[in-house]
């Protein structure tokens, strides 16, 4: 058997490597979960999915320990995970970077690359920290989803809102009319007010109005 293959077959790690390769892993996916959290612009984030991308990067680094060289390994860890299937729907595609991000930086501090994990998480992060606080690339917007339930009552409903919407937004977009029972419509509406500040007096003047129940406004970068 030549010397080379053997050598791959015999590859092991130290404990301390373990550890560093660890403890490495750890500080760069706390680094990037505090990233997250810092340039989220969405309604609210999950402390879980804060929690799984530190978690995500030190798995990957003991999933690439185990794997090392050996092919073997590689091809059984990949029969077992695919026993795994992940059914949770991420509607921003900033979540996956930041999934793909952990990941990356997981595999290079489980191959002992620890230089390439710490520098790549500091040039990668502050990149996607002056991208999100400047809007160097995306012209900023303000936009939000408003939803709110109105009682027809066999009436024509939209004439009773539409004065409020067009003095308090620059534009507004109909995006979804269901039945919520019997004479009452649950209606969606992608809005940009033309002052982010009136927002509470924006909800209060769509309180008032007769009929209109469980408003919520809500902040979506996604609209139009």
């Amino acid at each position: 058997m030549p010397e080379e293959f053997q050598n791959i077959l015999n590859h092991s790690l130290t404990p301390g490597e373990v550890a560093v390769n660890l403890i490495v892993s750890l500080i760069c996916g706390l680094l990037i979960s505090f990233l997250y959290r810092i340039t989220y612009k969405g309604p609210g984030y999950t402390s879980s999915y804060l929690s799984s991308l530190v978690a995500l990067s030190m798995i990957t680094a003991v999933v690439i320990m185990v794997i090392g060289n050996n092919l073997a390994r590689a091809f059984g860890l990949v029969g077992a995970m695919s026993i795994i299937r992940f059914r949770t729907a991420i509607k921003d595609t900033l979540d996956i970077i930041f999934i793909f991000f952990a990941l990356a930086v997981g595999m290079a501090a489980g191959v002992g690359l620890i230089w390439i994990s710490l520098i790549g998480t500091a040039f990668i992060g502050t990149t996607l920290f002056i991208l999100s606080k400047t809007n160097l690339i995306a012209q900023p917007r303000e936009e939000f989803l408003l939803q709110f339930t109105i009682e027809t009552n066999g009436m024509e409903t939209e004439s009773q809102y539409t004065h409020i919407l067009n003095d308090y937004c620059k534009r507004n977009k109909l995006m979804n009319v269901k039945s919520a029972g019997p004479e009452i419509l649950e209606i969606s509406y992608y809005v940009s007010l033309k002052d982010k500040k009136l927002s509470n007096e924006f909800v209060d003047k769509l309180r008032n109005l007769k009929g209109i129940k469980n408003i919520n406004l809500y902040y979506d970068e996604e609209a139009f």
